[in-house]
């Protein structure tokens, strides 16, 4: 079971940014003992606030993860695949890379292929779709909007250091997404390396 300190950190991730109230209920714990949480958080450099005035009263801290924060959840090997997209662009240049980043695309879309079998329905694939991108690492969820439109939502990228690196990356990905929920139309509005804190992705029927 995760601590308290854990699961304010992955509601932060998850979330976006909370007052403490908001975060004691979520987590199952008095105000009080959130806000020692969150001050032990503060002091270890994971997480920092904003003060927000809500009306009459006194104002309010809004936390949200720090940068050392978001390095609590994992960058998959981050450190050796920087090593190797330097070594492949110093061996076959930056057309070889894309080469490469093209290949991962085809097997991906195999094995999401294989995975959305079946889902006709756009909603279904959208399920399909973040079930397979959550277990990958991404913190992946969707939701309809109220013009009839979805959201795609990753709030994190377990290959964040690669992508840095090599935005063919991220263009790969929204070319997967466009090939599994065609004929709609995916456009991404939140980018992680823009600094947002997730990525998110607009999907128009």
């Amino acid at each position: 079971m995760r601590s308290t300190s854990d699961q304010i950190l992955l509601l932060l991730k998850s979330q976006g940014p909370a007052q403490t109230k908001a975060l004691a209920e979520a987590v199952g714990v008095t105000r009080q003992a959130a806000r020692l949480q969150m001050e032990k958080l503060a002091a270890e450099g994971l997480v920092e606030h904003v003060t927000e005035r809500m009306g009459v009263g006194r104002p309010r801290r809004s936390w949200s993860l720090s940068e050392k924060g978001h390095q609590r959840f994992p960058d998959s090997h981050a450190q050796m695949t920087l090593e190797l997209i330097e070594g492949i662009r110093g061996e076959f240049g930056d057309e070889g890379m894309d080469r490469l980043i093209k290949r991962r695309e085809r097997a991906t879309e195999v094995g999401y292929r294989q995975a959305l079998d079946g889902a006709d329905a756009l909603e279904d694939r959208l399920e399909r779709l973040a079930q397979v991108r959550a277990a990958e690492g991404y913190m992946a969820e969707w939701s309809r909007q109220d013009d009839g439109a979805y959201l795609l939502i990753e709030n994190h990228c377990p290959i964040c250091a690669a992508a840095k690196a090599c935005q063919g990356f991220c263009r790969s990905e929204l070319a997967l997404f466009e090939a599994m929920l065609a004929p709609a139309k995916v456009t991404r509005v939140e980018h992680i390396l823009a600094g947002a804190r997730r990525c998110a992705y607009l999907v128009t029927p």
